[in-house]
């Protein structure tokens, strides 16, 4: 997300807003940092065993593998301690692998401890002559560090918080719940975060340029949310962004595919709704912001209602009156975010900015770009 340092002035109308003046396009990133990198060195070899690499209180660890050399039939296995998340390599061409200049970016593992085992066919023990080094790792930040850099961070929080775990509107409010499922928290190479979501019903996901414009080390968590409101626990499904399709600075957008794309398919996908949306119109707002769990952004206390609504549309964004601007609360990796109409439940804005007002890149311009790619 982005700090907008001159907001925009809501349109005028029935619904108590002041009169319209578009916004400055005056913007500095607001990147959420959920992570450190680590330079480390170890080395495995086929018959000594497993390297677990441990950081106590992590949400995650990623290890970067460099020199792996593997016998015909050798694999290396990287996962939790239990054996539930586990991911195989042969190769950098693996599915689960994000290959660089020098190596490649593992899966990252959930909680906070990777186990790297070296494993030959049929899972009896690998060649002395297989190998595999990592010479680098990032790890989720402990809670006191994350809350140490949420007491540092811009919040764009408008008023009180009123977002909550997608599961809290379950019963009350199903229609956008349901459209929640397609939206994944997008990490960024294990150090940074955004949102992301699946658009249409082919392999493509969108998100914000300034998130990224080249997908090494670029991961997609689907499911990561709390099965119940106020819940602590999530299993996420995790895919690796494999090309890019499209990407635009002046409108803030970059189109993907995904490696695996039938893990992530049944979680469905959204709309575009190619259309200015009307000032005053019922809205609401799917992320992860500060990276955590799913939340939905619904109720405002800041609107005469007390729904989430556009409060000024073709505001100047990262183009000139590119953006719609609304009081929905975000923080930082909310950027990506889809902004979705109350009335048809399509995405009317792809979220960019923060300031209270917050703004979203208008859907209806980025469709005229990306429409064909679809």
């Amino acid at each position: 997300m982005f700090l907008v340092a001159a907001m925009a002035i809501p349109a005028a109308g029935s619904f108590g807003f002041s009169a319209p003046a578009p916004a400055a396009a005056a913007s500095v990133p607001q990147d959420e940092k959920v992570g450190a990198e680590e330079n480390v060195a170890h080395t495995i070899a086929g018959g000594e065993g497993a390297l677990t690499l441990r950081r106590a209180e992590s949400g995650y660890v990623k290890a970067h593998v460099t020199g792996l050399k593997l016998r015909s039939g050798d694999v290396l296995r990287i996962s939790d301690p239990s054996g539930r998340e586990s991911y195989t390599y042969t190769g950098v061409d693996d599915l689960d692998a994000s290959p660089d200049a020098t190596g490649f970016w593992a899966m990252s593992v959930t909680g906070e401890a990777a186990v790297l085992t070296l494993s030959g066919k049929d899972g009896g023990p690998a060649s002395p002559d297989s190998t595999a080094t990592v010479d680098k790792l990032t790890r989720g930040f402990t809670p006191a560090e994350f809350k140490a850099v949420q007491d540092k961070q811009t919040r764009s929080i408008c008023g009180t918080n009123n977002y909550q775990d997608v599961a809290c509107y379950q019963t009350s409010n199903p229609t956008e719940f349901a459209r929640t499922k397609p939206v994944a928290k997008l990490l960024r190479n294990g150090s940074s975060l955004c949102t992301a979501w699946r658009v249409g019903p082919n392999n493509r996901s969108l998100t914000n340029n300034h998130c990224f414009t080249s997908t090494a080390g670029i991961e997609m968590w689907f499911n990561y949310q709390c099965p119940t409101c106020n819940g602590t626990t999530s299993t996420p499904t995790k895919v690796l962004a494999a090309k890019v399709l499209s990407t635009d600075a002046g409108l803030d957008y970059t189109l993907f595919e995904v490696n695996n794309f039938a893990a992530i398919s049944g979680f469905g996908f959204l709309e575009l709704d190619v259309r200015v949306p009307a000032v005053g119109e019922r809205m609401y707002v799917i992320g992860h912001p500060a990276g955590k769990l799913k939340k939905l952004s619904l109720k405002d206390d800041q609107s005469p209602s007390g729904n989430c609504q556009v409060r000024a549309v073709r505001v100047n964004g990262s183009s000139p009156q590119s953006d719609i601007s609304y009081m929905c609360d975000t923080e930082g990796g909310s950027s990506g975010s889809p902004v979705l109409s109350g009335n048809t439940h399509k995405v009317i804005g792809l979220h960019h900015f923060g300031g209270c007002p917050n703004q979203g890149v208008r859907i209806d311009l980025v469709a005229q770009k990306i429409g064909n790619l679809l």
